[in-house]
Formats: structure tokens, C-alpha cells, sequence
């Protein structure tokens, strides 16, 4: 099949890609990042691009206006590669910011769209106690007694007996991996090792065994995956304190700025497959940087945890959503049972245990689940109501006798996807400011 060559302006972005290519997938492949509020449908006129010289196909549009088309506008998603060009891309359309503006920004102490997580300072927690201290993961050192001829069970046995007087522990299990090892690190350990003990739903899981005492060394990471922004902190699973927190755009953004479209967009070929992927690249990104800030192994990371809406956690694990938006409405799944990180792509120990909070619907997911905890709605007896205003919105109201929740596309309905006009609260959001010094207000 052919392959022509696309020079993306400003930033000389060079890249081949098969006729017939859109040159909005062109871009995302090339990493620039184009507005797309509707993923590529046409509907809402975000991606111009000006075509400075090539062969090309553009399907008819009413969001090109004369004058924009007499200067060479065309939609990126509506245009097709049919030779070597030369696209443009104007400043209105960029969803990051280029090398001129970056420099200005950053003197600003501003950041484009897609630069890496940056540091939060985060609020005052939870009240003390309102959690029982229960991590995903934990780490036990044990001294085990060395066999002899009056207690002569095996190894395993043996792990499992010391485990059992250190916790109550109902059904216990371990991998191959782990009993393969087993008799020759007891032994070169002298007996003296630390078990990572993970849970995974109603079964305590021996995850890993080490030689020593390692169990200071026991750390987890917790995301909030919204539609739009991704939250992550590092946590030292041994004291409860959360060590660092960090926040970055979705790049999901790139194919949709709502759950439906991106819903519908990973129905096409490949198209869940870049969604799973452009989540786990910046989950993975922040938990490098987690681990490079702190001088942490990776392999210490033996727990990560995430709170998302239905979609978002269908996306994150690869799972079809495509039942999502046809009636009658149902996921694959609201309650995913524990899994290995390792599954979902997501780069930490290689045993290390993945927990997403269990949603209640299409769509009211993990992250109400995770807000009607943390506010303690469930247990208060007043009648109270929480609002979750974001890119995909919710209200849930009731108190410890009963709660309801519904949802609505929030942020598209304040940020213009489909429309004209409206935009997220970005850079040039807002045009100017006055304040009136003379203005007395109480």
C-alpha cells in the first residue's frame, strides 16, 4: 500500500503513514495533539488544519466558512492523505502549546495541556480513624523455625503456620513461582524472610518472598481516573501517609471529550486498544516519577488502586464498553475482582495487586462509590446531598438508610462539545479581566 509523507508546521513533525490516513490520526501518531471534542466525527469543528501544499481528499462540511476555505482550512478528521503534504497547524486548534508559547509559559509557571503530571498540594485528609487500616498489600517479617526431626512439616506449611500466628487468616494460597524458590531462600536466608501478603477478594495471597527484613519497603498507588483529569498519589501502605500527589490531563481527550463518544470510538478497529493505552502510558509515567523522586524500587510498588467512572474503568482494563450506551445499559462489570497490575499494563512489582473501587451502574462508578466513603454519607443521618460537577457528572442524596444517584454529561455541557461556542477551562478560557478598585464589595 502506498505511504506519503505529512510535515506537520509548526513544529516540523515528520511522519509516513498509509493513503487514505485522516490527518487528524496522522497527527496523534506524529504527537501532536489536535482539539476533537466530538473524536472525529465532524460535529464540532475543533480540528481545522491549513493545507500549505499536497494531495489530499476533504469531505464536504458546513464548520469551513468561505474565507476559511479560500486560505486552505480544511477538518482534520475529514481529510484524507492521498500524497506528501504540508499541513499547518493554527494555535486555536492546538491542545498543547508550542515552543514560543512553552517558553512564555513557563515564565508564567504555566503548563500546556499534555506536559508530565505536576506536583498538588493536596487539602487536610480524612478525619483520624474514619478508615480501618487495611491496605491492599502487607508486608510481614517472620523468623521461622528451622525444621528438625520432631517438626519435620514442609517449607510451605511451615510459611503458612508463622503467617497464621502473626493474623487470622481464613483461606491462604500462593503462586508456583513462589513455591519453586521457596526451599533454597529459606535456607541461604537462614529462615529470616518477608512475605508480601496481598488480598485478593476472599483469599489471603502469599505475593512475594524475600530474604531478610524488607517490610519498611511497602508502597501503593492510588488513582482517580476522570474523563478528563487523572489524579495519582504514592502511598507508604505501612503508615497510611500519602507521600506525593500528581495531576495530568487524560489524553483520552485526543478521541472524545465525553464517555460516548469514546465509548463509540473504541468500537472501531484498534480504537480501544489506543484508549487503554493512552491511560496506562500516563498512569505509568506518574508512578516512574513517583519512584524517581522518592528512590523507590519499583518492585516495592506492590498495590495500586483506582476509582473511575464505569467507562473509565472498562477503558483502563481493556474491556468492550460498547454495552455501555445501548439499551439496556449494561457493563460488562461493576465489581472486577482483584487482579495483577501486571494485566492492565500497568508497571510496578510484577505481582503487585490492582484494585478498582466497585461502581454501582452504567453510570455512576467507582469514583461516587469512592466520594460517598470519604464523605461518610452512608453513616450520617441527615438527609445530604453530593455533587460531583465534572466532565461526566453526578448527584447522589440520601443518608445511612438510603442513598439515589443519577448522572449527566456535565462538563460537555458547560465546555461546548457540539457546539459552537465554549471551551474547558484552559489557556484562553478567558480573554481579559478588569477590576474595578472603586467597586465596594461585601
Amino acid at each position: 500500500m502506498d505511504r506519503f509523507k505529512v510535515i506537520f508546521k509548526p513544529d516540523n513533525k515528520k511522519i509516513q503513514v498509509k493513503k487514505g490516513t485522516s490527518l487528524l490520526s496522522a497527527a496523534v501518531q506524529a504527537g501532536i495533539y489536535i482539539h476533537s471534542s466530538c473524536g472525529g466525527d465532524g460535529v464540532c469543528g475543533r480540528c481545522k488544519v491549513i493545507i500549505r501544499e499536497g494531495d489530499f481528499r476533504a469531505e464536504p462540511t458546513g464548520r469551513i466558512n468561505p474565507d476559511e476555505k479560500s486560505k486552505g482550512y480544511v477538518l482534520a478528521c475529514l481529510t484524507s492523505v492521498h500524497g506528501d503534504l504540508v499541513v499547518e497547524i493554527p494555535p486555536e486548534s492546538r491542545l498543547e502549546l508550542d515552543e514560543a508559547t512553552q517558553a512564555e509559559a513557563k515564565a508564567l509557571r504555566l503548563k500546556g495541556l499534555f506536559t508530565p503530571a505536576e506536583e498538588v498540594i493536596t487539602q487536610k485528609g480524612l478525619k483520624k480513624g474514619a478508615f480501618e487500616h487495611s491496605p491492599l498489600a502487607t508486608k510481614v517479617y517472620l523468623k521461622l523455625p528451622k525444621p528438625n526431626l520432631d517438626d519435620k512439616i514442609s517449607d510451605l506449611e511451615r510459611l503458612y503456620r508463622e503467617i497464621k500466628k502473626t493474623r487470622s487468616v481464613g483461606i491462604m494460597q500462593t503462586g508456583l513461582v513462589n513455591i519453586k524458590r521457596l526451599g533454597n531462600l529459606l535456607r541461604e536466608s537462614d529462615w529470616n524472610i518477608t512475605v508480601t501478603l496481598g488480598k485478593r477478594n476472599e483469599t489471603t495471597e502469599i505475593v512475594r518472598i524475600e530474604p531478610g527484613d524488607t517490610s519498611r519497603k511497602n508502597y501503593g498507588v492510588a488513582f482517580d481516573i476522570g474523563t478528563t483529569t487523572i489524579t495519582g498519589q504514592l502511598i507508604d501502605m505501612n503508615t497510611k501517609k500519602a507521600l506525593s500527589t500528581k495531576a495530568t490531563y487524560n489524553k483520552q481527550v485526543l478521541y472524545g471529550d465525553d464517555v460516548i463518544t469514546r465509548i463509540i470510538y473504541a468500537t472501531e478497529g484498534g480504537g480501544l486498544e489506543q484508549l487503554h493505552h493512552v491511560v496506562i502510558d500516563t498512569m505509568n509515567d506518574m508512578i516512574q516519577g513517583f519512584a524517581n523522586e522518592h528512590k523507590i524500587n519499583l518492585n516495592d510498588i506492590n498495590g495500586v488502586t483506582c476509582a473511575g467512572n464505569t467507562t473509565m474503568i472498562h477503558l483502563l482494563l481493556r474491556v468492550d464498553p460498547t454495552h455501555i450506551r445501548r439499551e439496556p445499559y449494561v457493563p460488562t462489570a461493576n465489581f472486577v475482582p482483584v487482579i495483577r497490575a501486571a494485566e492492565a499494563g500497568i508497571k510496578a512489582s510484577p505481582r503487585a495487586l490492582l484494585y478498582c473501587v466497585p461502581g454501582v451502574s452504567t453510570y455512576v462508578g467507582g469514583d461516587i462509590t469512592a466520594g460517598i466513603l470519604a464523605c461518610g454519607l452512608n453513616e450520617t443521618k441527615k438527609l445530604t446531598l453530593l455533587v460531583d460537577v465534572g466532565t461526566n457528572g453526578e448527584i447522589v442524596v440520601g443518608n445511612r438508610e438510603w442513598l439515589a444517584a443519577c448522572s449527566a454529561s456535565a462538563g460537555p455541557a458547560f465546555e461546548g462539545s457540539g457546539l459552537t461556542c465554549g471551551m474547558r477551562a484552559q489557556r484562553g478560557a478567558i480573554q481579559e479581566i478588569k477590576i474595578d478598585p472603586d467597586l465596594n464589595v461585601k
